[in-house]
């Protein structure tokens, strides 16, 4: 059981507050807090950090579908010494020992996420790169160079064998549990603007239904602007449907303003349409900022070209992270770009994984490299936090014929920037990479590295009505952070 982190004499009201019996959103959360009914030592965040931060932005690079960790940055030799044999032929027979096994919440039994018993050599090599000497797989060359930059770690875990992994990797929640804050919405909570002009909170990609949310109980107006890096068409809705002139457009901001100030004395805690206030706000101010800044034609041709933008294969998601850069240098907060996205999404090689893994880690690898170089070159890395994620790892057996399934026990993810160490890996899997073994890591503790390096107490942004639990906050990675 886990002991409150509260004093035993606390109220048995404010209790209750905590405990949600009934009481849902921030808004009422306010209202009991100014009835005293909520927790006395509760307040709303002020905008700024609980203590000093080493970071002041994210940028969160998501591998939707499953990157293989043992042919990406967790290299396992004892695969191709033993491949094609089962894993009970092997020394590495209680890897499938049921009590291990046990951490995993099935979704659905749809013939995902199985245990796979022949083990799969490995598809790619690898290399020891930099003067931390840590290997990396052959498929990026690019992010190799620069591995002196990253702070790895080769033992995470988590809990849903399938695609509900991608809203749980975001929210640290299983999909069973319900719906709740992403780790973006938590940071967009909890800090204020760097720029009036932007939206602190910004999605790339393609998402999922499952995945397509970030706010929740926080609230509308905590969930991501999603945008498209065009200059033509970068936001929906972004320009009138005819030529307006200026003078046209203020007129219309101020009457809307003013139904809106009418429509907020009638509703004061209507948290749906002061988000959509809010958001028409931004929207004035983003019609003219956000065009500029997917408009890469001041970049020079070799930055273009250090993003993959001269590459066909690279292009598309070298363009996204060269906004990324530009967003960030004009003061924007937490930048979630998603690649891979439709369907269970590209990274899932259940089958044909050499040339599928080949082909997408082409896509991102140069954009990547481009990415850590220019943040550093310009001392944006040191104040930036880069995050490379996925939702599980792959199977050391193989499915079918040269596929692997959804892995959870055991997988990899890398960081750098932001304060923390560079060169390192931290954790390690099994000689087979089943099971994280050494400094094992449930996905908060990803985000609790976030937030602390962003200078944020997750206990400090809980709400009256909603308790969160010992593992939605995580534990700060400290091996890792300079």
């Amino acid at each position: 059981m886990i002991s409150s982190p509260f004093h035993s004499s606390l109220p048995r009201r404010a209790f209750l507050s905590d405990l949600g019996l009934g009481f849902t959103g921030l808004a009422l959360g306010a209202m009991l807090h100014q009835d005293g009914v909520a927790r006395a030592d509760w307040a709303p965040p002020t905008g700024t950090p609980h203590f000093p931060p080493k970071a002041k932005s994210v940028i969160w690079l998501f591998m939707n579908g499953g990157v293989s960790h043992m042919e990406s940055f967790d290299p396992k030799p004892m695969l191709t010494q033993y491949g094609g044999k089962s894993i009970a032929e092997t020394p590495f027979a209680d890897t499938q020992d049921p009590k291990k096994l046990a951490i995993e919440k099935l979704v659905a039994p749809d013939g995902n996420g199985l245990q796979r018993n022949k083990l799969y050599p490995l598809q790619v090599g690898f290399q020891k790169h930099g003067e931390s000497g840590i290997e990396v797989s052959d498929w990026f060359p690019q992010i190799a160079r620069h591995v002196d930059k990253l702070a790895i770690v080769r033992s995470m875990w988590t809990t849903d064998s399938n695609h509900g992994a991608q809203t749980q990797f975001h929210s640290g929640r299983h999909t069973n549990d319900g719906q709740f804050p992403t780790l973006g919405a938590w940071v967009h909570y909890g800090l204020g603007s760097l720029n009036q002009n932007l939206p602190q909170f910004i999605s790339i990609g393609t998402r999922e239904y499952w995945n397509k949310r970030d706010g929740y109980y926080l609230g509308p107006a905590h969930d991501a602007v999603p945008l498209r890096i065009d200059p033509s068409n970068p936001l929906d809705f972004n320009r009138p449907e005819r030529p307006m002139s200026s003078d046209a457009k203020q007129i219309g901001e101020s009457l809307l303003r003013d139904l809106n100030s009418l429509r907020g004395v009638e509703y004061p805690n209507d948290q749906s349409m002061a988000a959509r206030i809010a958001s028409y706000e931004l929207a004035f101010r983003m019609q003219t900022s956000i065009p500029d800044i997917v408009d890469f034609s001041k970049e020079t041709a070799s930055t273009q070209a250090l993003y993959g933008l001269d590459q066909p294969h690279s292009k598309e998601f070298g363009t996204q992270l060269l906004a990324a850069r530009r967003f960030i240098e004009r003061g924007v907060r937490f930048i979630q770009i998603q690649h891979g996205g439709g369907g269970a999404g590209a990274w899932d090689a259940h089958g044909g994984l050499k040339e599928n893994h080949g082909r997408l880690a082409r896509a991102v690898d140069q954009p990547i490299a481009g990415l850590l170089h220019d943040l550093d070159e310009r001392g944006l890395l040191d104040e930036t936090l880069v995050i490379f994620c996925t939702e599980f790892g792959r199977t050391p057996g193989t499915q079918g014929a040269d596929g692997r399934d959804h892995h959870i026990f055991g997988f990899t993810v890398w960081m750098a920037g932001g304060g923390l160490k560079r060169g390192v890996v931290h954790g390690a899997t099994d000689e087979i990479g089943f099971h994280a073994v050494e400094d094992r890591h449930y996905v908060t503790d990803i985000h609790a590295t976030i937030l602390h390096q962003l200078g944020l107490d997750s206990r400090q942004l809980e709400i009256p009505g909603r308790k969160r639990l010992e593992i939605d906050h995580g534990t700060p990675i400290t091996e890792i952070i300079a």
